[in-house]
């Protein structure tokens, strides 16, 4: 295969890889994902911890 052939066929992949976007586009769209996903991450943890502590409270008591 040339060459030209695959340079072509390259570019088409990385076209459909980022669906349109320029490759900023790609990176500040991944980006802002990445930080709602660290919002959600922080949020499970603080309600995990609320459960957590919900426990141990319902734990001493039952202990006396």
């Amino acid at each position: 295969m040339p060459e030209e052939d695959l340079d072509a066929k390259a570019d088409r992949m990385l076209d459909a890889a980022l669906g349109g976007l320029t490759p900023h586009e790609a990176l500040v769209k991944a980006s802002l994902a990445e930080a709602a996903n660290v919002d959600e991450r922080n949020l499970a943890k603080e309600k995990n911890r609320e459960r957590a502590l919900k426990l141990l409270a319902a734990l001493e008591k039952s202990m006396g």
